[in-house]
């Protein structure tokens, strides 16, 4: 329990806890006996002066020391807390009311008693207890004179041996241990309560915790499932859960599209290598043939090696213009000059375009709208782009005898294009990834040719740029349709 920063947390609060108990405890008993004995000192202050008027027997020769110890003696037996001392002006015991032995000072400090005597110093001031050779104990004490001449001091000890016996008694007392025991229970149980209060309290924080170390070590990319499920509404622990398995949720979903971009990647090297390094080998066979056979070669055939060398040359420079167009297009490099034009005027270019390509193909090529259409706001140049990567890749997807058509329809304040073909459709396992770039269909061609995989990849990510959307629907073998939409021109 102990190894989690809770179990720390917890250990640590519960022995501060304990020892500001014990401070507290210690801090109580210290200052109660403080103020006690400042109480007792300051009742029995005038004690000594008291007993130094009335009682302390003179002679000519100074004190009558056995009749001091009397009164000594009967003092003791009125008071037992009480210890009377004479002392000499330089501090040396005289006379005491204690047992013989008992002594074991022969002389205590003046200078408490200067301080008490004088008066301004706080109480409770402790002296010399001459029962004791390292013991101090709160006094009374008062100046013996006679004709003006100081003769010695009455030293007068508050709280003597007898009542140290019986506060040692009193400890040992049946009643004060079971008190005791009482006090360190609750305490005990204060202690323990706060302890489970504080697991109870953390138990969810826990197990957040515990779901995030599982989170961590399955790599990110298992979803978390936290039991008992989320309650609506609920506290800041509660917010905190729920924010974590939405950001879980999100980052197994952006982990998911980094290892399906980095197996695109990968894919990538191997596509365009191979679409790059097989024009170039052709182009290298055919120049270097012309090169060694120039004089020998007839000119028709010498021309038609010129022709294949430029089929693969404007293959070559076809790709490499698409993954340059691609790479502008993603670094936003281009922006869309937006200007009003007739979309079906422009779909007739590019039909015009592609026809003599489709027709040698064997596909018809046609197009479908009413004359009256609005015009859009587009980038022509960009539109137009789209236009021939849709044509051109259902051109060769459809076999001989197919037909491909675009449909123009205004719908929602949009320009609705389509572009359907009667080709060999898109498996429903690849319909997801068809405008990812560099991902190929395995499907049958009419030319043979595979593409880069990017045409499909440039048209989404232009219709993009002009704040629109692209789609496709398809069923394997029996063709298929992409619609984009364009925003009409509002004047």
């Amino acid at each position: 329990m102990f190894r989690t920063l809770y179990g720390r947390l917890a250990a640590v609060l519960v022995a501060l806890v304990g020892a500001l108990g014990l401070i507290c405890l210690a801090g109580a008993v210290f200052v109660t006996r403080l103020h006690l004995e400042e109480i007792d000192q300051r009742l029995n202050r005038s004690l000594a002066a008291d007993l130094v008027k009335d009682k302390i027997p003179m002679t000519e020769g100074g004190i009558d020391q056995a009749a001091l110890k009397d009164i000594f003696h009967m003092l003791m037996v009125i008071n037992p807390r009480i210890e009377c001392y004479l002392l000499d002006p330089q501090g040396a015991i005289l006379a005491f009311s204690a047992p013989p032995g008992k002594v074991v000072r022969r002389s205590v400090s003046l200078a408490p008693v200067e301080r008490l005597l004088g008066g301004s110093a706080p109480l409770p001031i402790r002296g010399d207890d001459p029962r004791g050779a390292d013991r101090r104990k709160i006094f009374s004490a008062a100046p013996i004179q006679t004709g003006g001449e100081l003769r010695g001091y009455l030293y007068v000890v508050l709280g003597g041996e007898e009542v140290d016996s019986v506060a040692r008694m009193l400890a040992g007392s049946y009643t004060l241990r079971v008190g005791l025991g009482m006090l360190a229970a609750v305490v005990i149980f204060g202690l323990l309560s706060g302890l489970v209060l504080f697991h109870l309290l953390t138990r969810r924080v826990r197990r957040l915790a515990a779901a995030m170390d599982r989170f961590q070590q399955g790599g990110f990319a298992e979803p978390v499932e936290l039991v008992p499920p989320r309650r609506e509404p609920g506290d800041e622990i509660d917010r905190l859960r729920a924010a974590f398995e939405e950001m879980a949720a999100r980052i197994t979903e952006q982990v998911a599209a980094l290892k399906r971009t980095d197996a695109l990647r990968r894919e990538l090297v191997a596509n365009v290598s191979h679409d790059l390094r097989t024009p170039l080998a052709s182009l290298q066979g055919y120049l270097e043939t012309l090169l060694l056979k120039e004089d020998r070669l007839p000119a028709a055939e010498r021309r038609r090696y010129l022709e294949t060398a430029a089929r693969h040359s404007e293959r070559l420079g076809r790709l490499v213009g698409e993954l340059f167009e691609l790479a502008r297009l993603d670094a936003e490099e281009t922006r869309p000059q937006v200007e009003p034009f007739p979309l079906a005027e422009l779909v007739q270019d590019v039909v015009q375009k592609l026809r003599l390509d489709a027709e040698g193909g064997g596909v018809r090529l046609t197009c479908d709208f009413r004359p009256d259409l609005p015009f859009v706001a587009a980038d022509i140049g960009l539109v137009e782009r789209v236009l021939v990567n849709l044509l051109d890749n259902a051109l060769r997807h459809t076999p001989n005898g197919g037909q491909v058509r675009v449909a123009l329809a205004p719908t929602d304040g949009a320009m609705e294009v389509r572009v359907e073909d009667s080709g060999c459709g898109i498996p429903p396992e690849d319909l997801p990834y068809i405008f990812d770039r560099y991902y190929r269909v395995k499907t049958n061609q009419r030319d043979g040719k595979a593409g880069a995989g990017l045409g499909l990849a440039i048209a989404r990510r232009i219709v993009e740029l002009h704040g629109g959307t692209i789609q496709a629907k398809s069923a394997h073998g029996a063709g298929s349709t992409f619609t984009f939409r364009l925003p009409l021109h509002r004047p």
